[in-house]
């Protein structure tokens, strides 16, 4: 079953993030899916702050770096962003296969690019903008791609 959350804020999406924070789990890979400007950087930054226990250590989007690592009490975060990836390649080359093993958790921006490289119990999380400030995100339950 698919959830929906409505957004009006920038810290609207930051709360939406902290409290999604609260679900994820040792091995859990999060699927960031939406067009440019819609908060997945944003609600990355949520969730990784949530799961280092408040605190904020957000290096930003790796847009360039491709991967960030943040550490918590409980397992390794890595933050990828796939804009800038031209084909699955890239990815195995970097070491994808072995950062998303275990019981690191990845987050995914832009991870439509690439949902081939995505295990099967993925979590899509779609951002969708409807507004000035106005953002629905879209929580899918894993093995299902929100649309």
């Amino acid at each position: 079953m698919d959830q929906s959350s409505e957004t009006r804020s920038p810290q609207q999406t930051v709360e939406t993030a902290r409290a999604f924070a609260a679900s994820i789990r040792p091995g859990d890979v999060i699927a960031l899916s939406g067009p440019l400007g819609a908060g997945k950087t944003l609600f990355a930054r949520g969730v990784i702050a949530a799961l280092q226990g408040g605190l904020d250590t957000f290096q930003g989007s790796p847009t360039f770096a491709l991967v960030q690592e943040y550490l918590t009490a409980a397992f390794p975060v890595y933050h990828f962003d796939f804009y800038r990836i031209r084909n699955a390649r890239e990815l195995f080359d970097i070491g994808w296969d072995e950062y998303c093993s275990g019981r690191a958790v990845c987050i995914v921006e832009w991870a439509e690019r690439f949902p081939e490289v995505l295990p099967g119990h993925t979590r899509w999380v779609t951002f969708e903008i409807t507004g000035d400030e106005l953002r629905v995100i879209r929580f899918s339950q894993p093995g299902q791609r929100g649309l």
